[in-house]
């Protein structure tokens, strides 16, 4: 067939940083950012240019999914800050910000791409070095016997979502349902390969978020058992429910007409043939003690009623995502087939009642051992409960990700601020050797490391959105917010009262810099190697893995998209 169109030559872009639209794009993305970033981000309304659903979020994976992004440069970084993401969970818009602001102000730089490349990476690890080492001042370990900074951890995303409508009473609601929920899902005996189990979130939305409630084991909500009834369940000698998980259609309707032809007999009919293999199938689970059947699909309603007159309580479509936890909670293998049913393939549940949660009723399905449970997740509105079940997906990846590394690091700019001040300190009393093995002169290396310090303190300066002067001490090298509305030249340490992350109060002489200013002050002795004496209280913590992953994903990407030096693009 001919081309009704002639081919058109791909597009060269040489030099794609020099140019202003990847300047103004990149600016617009940093802007939008930055905007959402804490507490106090302003939310971001989202749809496509055609109407349909509406997104309001601050959250950066929901604004980076639903962004449209078409200049390749800033494809690069959003891919880069989603597939951190899809693997953390959280700190992406701390990974995105940090990665904006390091390209420009590294653009900016009379210094060659290479170069800035080879004296990035080697702050990088300068930073990973610091924050992995036992004298870093910036983080907390996690002790798991107390279940205070894990409360802080959880306290601290939740508080970060202004789109989930929350107010303190609210958080600290959650923050217990969701660190309780969490709880159910680690093993009560630790073997080699011990795996956490599963957090299934049940949506009610039009209610309280007081209304949110954990309970163990798996909710499967119903509407054919009335609340009021007493269910009469077929149990086995040792008092336990029998499972048959099915995964196949127990509808009757087998035959599909687009699969061929099936040849029947005269006087025979298929429908009573495939419902007698149904009841046949129904005996055989009466008869092996079953006492509970669900099927991920459709039940045949003679079927149901046959188990229900021998006390075999049938729950049919229950959907996909019930059916894992289920398996993993009752031990049952879903049966795929009603022709091949083997007695291994059965489960077992301890208990089984009709629970009832806000306007709705559940079946609730109680396990020997769990590590299954059911967050009964409440909140106003639709918008609202989007933005919650995100966070509180969220919380629960970070708790899972701190078992793996109980670690976390201060959070309200704090990290940020005193990682600047330590590589400041770091780069003044860089040996020549160090220099060599970077291939570049004092100036140039200077003129990088303050970029990247100015990079990472323009991430805490994006938590302030309502003014005020953002200041860091020269001790500590912690964050601390100034509000607005009062004179230029009024004593800086009678308007702060505690550090962004919580844990420095004014409880000493602290000398401080704007952090707008160009050139820092290195910082004059450490932080407490392990500062532990206000983690009771209520510190803003960050997940230590998700943010040396996003410090790592933030400084990589930059490097590369400064490394461009062409871009071909498919105009076809």
């Amino acid at each position: 067939m001919s081309r009704l169109e002639a081919k058109k030559p791909p597009l060269f872009t040489s030099e794609p940083l020099t140019k202003d639209t990847v300047s103004q794009s990149l600016s617009v993305l940093s802007g939008v950012l930055k905007s959402c970033y804490g507490p106090a981000g302003r939310l971001k309304q989202l749809h496509n240019g055609v109407g349909g659903y509406v997104c309001t979020t601050s959250q950066s994976s929901a604004i980076l999914h639903r962004l449209s992004v078409s200049h390749p440069v800033l494809r690069v970084l959003t891919a880069s800050v989603q597939n951190h993401i899809s693997r953390f969970s959280d700190c992406g818009l701390f990974t995105a910000i940090f990665c904006c602001s390091l390209i420009e102000n590294f653009k900016s730089l009379n210094v060659r791409a290479c170069t800035v490349v080879k004296i990035s990476k080697h702050l990088l690890s300068l930073c990973m070095d610091y924050l992995k080492s036992e004298a870093c001042g910036c983080r907390v370990s996690v002790d798991f016997s107390s279940i205070e900074t894990l409360l802080c951890l959880v306290r601290s995303i939740l508080t970060s979502k202004p789109a989930c409508m929350l107010n303190k009473t609210e958080i600290e609601h959650l923050t217990v349902l969701i660190l309780k929920a969490f709880m159910f899902t680690v093993p009560c005996h630790v073997e080699a390969n011990a795996v956490l189990g599963k957090c299934i979130i049940v949506p009610v939305k039009g209610r309280r978020v007081a209304d949110s409630t954990v309970l163990p084991g798996l909710l499967i909500e119903t509407l054919e058992i009335p609340l009021a009834k007493q269910l009469a369940i077929k149990r086995t000698c040792s008092n336990m429910i029998k499972v048959a998980l099915f995964c196949v259609s127990l509808s009757g309707d087998c035959f599909n007409p687009e699969e061929g032809t099936v040849a029947v007999h005269h006087g025979i009919s298929l429908e009573m043939s495939e419902l007698n293999q149904l009841l046949n199938l129904g005996k055989q689970l009466v008869n092996d003690g079953v006492g509970l059947v669900v099927c991920q699909k459709v039940i045949h309603p003679s079927l149901k009623q046959y188990l229900k007159e021998n006390h075999v309580v049938a729950v049919d479509r229950a959907g996909l995502s019930p059916m894992e936890p289920l398996s993993r909670m009752t031990g049952s293998k879903p049966i795929a087939s009603i022709c091949l049913l083997s007695p291994s393939s059965y489960g077992s549940l301890k208990d089984m009642r009709v629970q009832s949660v806000a306007s709705k009723h559940f079946l609730h399905l109680i396990p020997s051992h769990t590590s299954v449970c059911s967050l009964v997740l409440c909140n106003r509105n639709e918008t609202a409960w989007d933005e919650l079940k995100r966070a509180c997906e969220t919380a629960e990846h970070v708790l899972q990700l701190t078992v793996k590394e109980p670690l976390a690091l201060l959070g309200g700019g704090c990290t940020e601020t005193h990682l600047a001040s330590y590589i400041r300190h770091k780069s003044y009393s860089l040996s020549s050797s160090s220099l060599e093995d970077v291939d570049c002169s004092w100036t140039q290396y200077q003129l990088v490391t303050d970029g990247f310090c100015r990079s990472l303190e323009s991430v805490a300066c994006s938590l302030n959105h309502d003014g005020g002067e953002i200041l860091t001490d020269t001790v500590h090298g912690h964050c601390w917010f100034v509000p607005s509305g009062f004179p230029s030249d009024s004593n800086w340490s009678d308007l702060v009262s505690e550090c962004g992350c919580r844990i420095k109060g004014k409880t000493e002489n602290l000398k401080w810099r704007l952090l707008q200013g160009q050139f820092g002050s290195p910082v004059k002795q450490g932080c407490p190697k392990e500062p532990l004496e206000k983690v009771a209280d209520f510190l803003t913590l960050d997940c230590f893995s998700a943010k040396c992953s996003g410090l790592q994903v933030a400084v990589e990407t930059a490097n590369l998209i400064l490394d461009l030096s062409c871009i071909i693009e498919d105009q076809n």
